[in-house]
């Protein structure tokens, strides 16, 4: 019989099972961290066009996946898809430089400034794909451009031979996109460069059977798309979303702790049971209790940490309370955040109660959280650098908030200045690594406050008032009246 872990092994097996947590971006996708959500079958429908995410939900993770072949073929096992199997599948767009692939930040820009179309540009990054020969002899991308803008008829038979080859051999040619807030500096010129991917996604998806686009996308860069091709709202019927349940998080929290390296996760895995060896020693599936059952997932995650976040029930119980407060606008968690919650919920008790007899004190949980919500915020910045400006001027305040009072505090900022100049900065930089998109409407303050809604850090409430979710609130220092305080008492 397999002794129980105790309080610091379970604490070591945490924090070396999620010190990487929050370098999801930069770690490539491997049988060890291909866990599987129930929710995220859809995404990976070959004829579903988009998913939509917001930050950190998994949607790099499954576009480098659906680019590995032996990944691919772990999905189509497990999520019972035959096509994944089938596919031929090749980077439309994504963060990882690949200029012969697709143009790189640096030369779209340069493109939309010459006057391509982004239908144009994106038509030639499907041919390059599919093998259009006399692209491979044109090193440029304004002369792979301005060839297929000559050259329409040979482009658009190259589209029909390599449907009617794929149709003949069963496969399927898939183009993946990912990272399309990085597209453009300028917010009005990102929308144009996706709609464009759609329009094209969608022409590919009524006048083919076998050439197939995947766009990983946040849904306000879906919405602002619309107002460019009215059309996209063609592929909403069959959108996915990317969105993560309670027991998805603990599932992963799971899936994590039992496919670390060495002894350690090797007890966890006999002490629990059922687990599914799927590759060889490079995989092991979680039993279906600890994926989907939230009873079975709180007796375990009760064994790990607190049973209560303070001194009894009414303080809540962390199994509930940690998701809770990592949610965002739109009642959604990051799974990025949640695992560096707890990594760092483990490191503070390590370091300031050893001896406690759960891996988690609550206290350090709380911690957790306070730490979550740094990385939120500085991921919210990186993507939207605006919405710093726009948060900032409420330090001090107190949420819920009236909305006029935010639009007051705004205007004595000059905040919409400040957005002007903010865009102009990003939109004039050379380095890719400055592209980044700001708002809609800088001008138009109540509009806004819209966007901050649509982007989950802020909501309203049924009084019509506004407020800020735990996870941007405790990092942008805006109180709350008995909310998880703003820095570590």
């Amino acid at each position: 019989m397999t002794e129980p872990l105790t309080a610091r092994e379970y604490r070591d097996l945490l924090s070396d099972a999620l010190r990487d947590a929050a370098e999801a971006d930069t770690r490539r996708p491997t049988a060890h961290t291909l866990f599987m959500p129930d929710s995220h079958r859809t995404a990976l429908y070959v004829d579903n066009t988009v998913v939509q995410g917001g930050r950190g939900v998994g949607k790099t993770f499954w576009y480098r996946s659906l680019l590995d072949g032996d990944l691919r073929g772990f999905a189509a096992d497990e999520y019972r898809i035959a096509r994944l199997r089938r596919l031929n599948v090749a980077p439309g767009h994504g963060a990882d430089p690949k200029i012969d692939c697709y143009p790189s930040h640096l030369v779209l820009r340069n493109l939309v400034e010459e006057g391509a179309p982004p239908y144009e540009i994106w038509y030639t990054v499907l041919l390059t794909a599919l093998g259009q020969a006399e692209l491979k002899d044109l090193p440029e991308w304004r002369d792979k451009v301005a060839w297929v803008r000559a050259n329409a008829s040979t482009a658009q038979r190259t589209i029909e031979q390599a449907d009617q080859q794929a149709r003949e051999a069963n496969t399927v040619h898939l183009l993946v996109f990912d990272a399309l807030e990085h597209l453009h500096g300028d917010r009005e010129q990102a929308d144009r460069l996706v709609a464009g991917i759609l329009q094209l996604a969608l022409q590919m998806r009524i006048g083919t059977r076998n050439i197939r686009f995947k766009v990983f996308i946040r849904p306000d860069m879906f919405d602002g798309a619309k107002h460019h091709f009215p059309d996209a709202s063609k592929l909403s019927g069959n959108a996915a979303r990317l969105e993560w349940s309670q027991t998805d998080l603990y599932g992963l929290l799971f899936h994590c702790l039992g496919n670390g390296e060495g002894e350690p996760s090797a007890r966890f895995r006999r002490l629990i049971g059922g687990w599914e060896d799927d590759a060889g020693g490079l995989r092991y599936v979680p039993p279906m209790a600890l994926r989907n059952d939230e009873r079975a997932q709180m007796d375990l995650f009760e064994q790990i940490a607190d049973p209560f976040m303070g001194a009894n029930f009414r303080k809540g119980r962390p199994y509930t309370w940690l998701p809770n407060h990592l949610m965002d606008g739109r009642e959604q968690v990051s799974p990025r955040s949640f695992l560096h919650a707890l990594f760092e919920a483990a490191e503070a008790t390590r370091f300031e109660r050893p001896s406690h007899d759960r891996a988690l004190h609550h206290q350090a949980i709380r911690k957790g959280v306070q730490s979550a919500s740094e990385i939120r915020v500085y991921e919210v910045s990186e993507d939207t650098p605006w919405v710093s400006l726009a948060i900032e001027p409420l330090n001090g305040c107190q949420v819920p908030i009236e909305e006029p009072k935010v639009i007051g505090i705004w205007k004595d900022r000059d905040l919409s200045a400040a957005l002007r100049a903010d865009s102009a900065q990003y939109a004039q930089a050379d380095g890719p690594e400055y592209v980044r998109t700001g708002p809609r409407h800088p001008d138009d303050l109540p509009r806004l406050v819209e966007e901050l809604i649509d982007l989950g850090v802020m909501r309203r409430r049924r009084d019509l008032r506004l407020d800020l979710p735990d996870v941007y609130r405790i990092a942008f220092r805006v109180g709350r009246r008995g909310g998880v305080p703003m820095s570590a008492g």
